[in-house]
């Protein structure tokens, strides 16, 4: 079990319940007004994502080298310090994660999908970041809470589910450029539908760096996020959807999409970068690698030249391009545009990709045989 603290909170504005208006349950506390606002809270038929926020929030805080109780409580707006860290110095990272329930009974419980493989990798990007690292069970008691009680809200469609957000930032003030000395994890969360919905227009960019091996591209840090805007502000412009990026040093390597990881499908087989140190490790990615083996593809994690692909889409040995990530699960690629005008468009556009998103999905929401083990079921919280 991780260590709890006893005494002070930190640098964030105290929280004012007292202990004898909590609900204790086994490793955390529920705030006065969760029940009601359960209660009250109904999901609207058009969702978007990230758009409508679940009505509950999980929070704990780090302080004096130990985590304290965590608590759920309404969702609601937070108080930080002006000068905290994560303000100042995007000392903050995240994940993300859904939890599916669809075609299930009124009384089955929800699932999550390799959950696990999140808690690692928001382990990686702290301990990339030095922060104190979230103890396994204090993320899944988070994760179990927030699902166990919003498990009414999750949407029953395929496609929907509920995404879950945790995250963990500096609450410390102050300029010195070192680490807090105090930390919040957060989980909150959001009954969404797909990310992406049609074929992707992607923009390459040759110009700005998203990461360079060394920095801290593998973790999934808020800085990596406002580093790419620039450039998705840039093709949106230009009536494109998303940017690839290259590498770093020569600017010649794929590494991937703001937010997803590229394949290729080149003489039949699946192609996708392999990690270089710079490139975010995808969960969706290493699921889709799996599952394509699993299916019968070949598949190659190698170092990709983007002008040897473009050639190879042009001469049609490259039939199809997609992206993949939590989000958007599969998300089809309809054309690659250069700086220099040219556009690049497969002769396929979500062929093989529907069929990997497919069986990618059923595995996902239970509507197929999971010989992987990757789902684990979440017990419906019952709120006093």
């Amino acid at each position: 079990m991780y260590s709890i603290r006893r005494g002070k909170i930190g640098s964030t504005a105290p929280m004012r319940t007292s202990a004898a208006e909590l609900t204790h349950v086994a490793g955390y506390d529920i705030a006065p007004g969760v029940s009601a606002a359960l209660k009250s809270f109904v999901v609207p038929e058009k969702l978007g994502f990230g758009q409508v926020a679940a009505p509950v929030m999980f929070s704990a805080e780090w302080a004096d080298g130990a985590w304290g109780r965590g608590k759920l409580t309404p969702y609601g707006v937070i108080e930080i310090l002006p000068g905290a860290r994560a303000l100042q110095y995007a000392e903050l990272v995240f994940e993300g994660l859904k939890a599916y329930r669809v075609g299930a009974t009124p009384s089955a419980a929800p699932n999550l999908f390799r959950p696990r493989e999140n808690w690692q990798r928001l382990e990686r990007s702290a301990r990339r970041l030095s922060m104190p690292v979230v103890p396994e069970d204090l993320f899944f008691e988070a994760i179990d809470a927030m699902v166990g009680s919003c498990h009414r809200f999750i949407p029953r469609e395929s496609g929907r589910s509920l995404y879950l957000r945790p995250f963990l930032f500096g609450t410390e003030a102050g300029y010195l450029l070192r680490n807090s000395t105090t930390f919040r994890f957060m989980v909150i969360a959001n009954p969404v539908e797909i990310y992406s919905s049609g074929p992707m227009r992607v923009a390459i960019e040759r110009d700005d760096v998203r990461a360079a091996v060394g920095g801290v591209g593998t973790a999934k840090a808020s800085a990596n996020y406002a580093a790419s805007l620039r450039a998705s502000n840039a093709a949106v412009a230009r009536g494109l959807t998303v940017a690839l990026w290259l590498d770093a040093r020569e600017q010649r390597y794929i590494q991937e999409l703001s937010g997803m990881n590229l394949f290729a499908v080149i003489g039949g087989d699946l192609h996708t970068p392999a990690l270089d140190g710079a490139i975010l490790p995808g969960i969706t990615r290493d699921s889709l690698i799996r599952l394509g083996r699993h299916l019968g593809f070949k598949v190659h994690e190698r170092n990709m030249v983007l002008d040897e692909l473009l050639g190879q889409i042009v001469s049609g040995d490259c039939t199809e391009v997609f992206a993949c990530g939590t989000a958007a699960i599969l998300s089809p690629i309809g054309l690659l545009a250069d700086r220099d005008q040219r556009e690049y468009v497969p002769v396929r556009i979500d062929s093989v990709a529907a069929q990997l998103r497919e069986a990618l999905l059923a595995i996902q929401e239970r509507r197929a045989p999971d010989p992987f083990g990757w789902t684990r079921d979440v017990a419906p919280l019952m709120v006093p």
